[in-house]
């Protein structure tokens, strides 16, 4: 591992760890997010916070975060992972930008969910058709149960299945979707809680925010 691949692991952290909902939610409707709704600082609290416009702002923004980290590993890195691959480098880069959402130093290293950010990751990691279907059972399982976060751990779960079919004899990026699975239950731990008690909200969305 040379300077380079250090630098741009770096990169990818911090990149990962902008909270680009606070940072809207303050610069431009005095509001923060955090304060609001279900405290969490990512897209869609800030869609039922701040309305349709910005929660599609800043889902794209934090996809985008994970979309360029990994990115920034395939073209600028020289690292060579176990497999000698560029995959492995960008898989570490992906981790990291997730992990900066998670744990964001610019908020007392704590964050979002990081649905959207790994969705990111996973658009550029993943072959098309394979980001297609996580996409479908995330809007699928959306549109049926309308409950954003039953949807997002059953995505991350078809992420993980396709990853052990499809990427044989690639560890890293096998080990990388298990470990992002797993954070992205444990953050939504409350939320499971909840669906089993049949409390949890279900997404609407409200004209008044539209």
């Amino acid at each position: 591992m040379k300077v380079t691949d250090i630098i741009i692991f770096i990169i990818a952290y911090l990149l990962g760890s902008i909270p680009f909902s606070v940072i809207i939610g303050k610069v431009f409707f005095n509001t923060d997010v955090r304060k609001h709704g279900s405290g969490n600082p990512g897209a869609t609290n800030t869609l039922r916070t701040l309305g349709v416009k910005a929660g599609i702002f800043v889902l794209i923004l934090d996809v985008l975060k994970g979309f360029i980290a990994v990115l920034l590993a395939k073209y600028f890195g020289t690292w060579q992972g176990v497999t000698d691959s560029h995959l492995d480098r960008m898989t570490v880069a992906g981790a990291l930008a997730i992990l900066g959402h998670l744990f964001s130093p610019f908020l007392g290293f704590k964050g979002g969910k990081g649905v959207a950010t790994s969705m990111g990751v996973i658009f550029c990691l993943m072959p098309w058709w394979a980001s297609l279907t996580v996409v479908l059972v995330f809007t699928t399982i959306l549109w049926i149960s309308r409950y954003v976060s039953l949807s997002s751990i059953l995505s991350a779960f078809a992420f993980t299945l396709l990853t052990l079919l499809f990427r044989n004899g690639m560890y890293i990026p096998v080990i990388f979707s298990i470990c992002i699975t797993l954070l992205i239950v444990i953050k939504h731990k409350d939320n499971i809680i909840r669906l089993m008690k049949g409390e949890e909200n279900r997404f609407v969305i409200n004209k008044k925010t539209v």
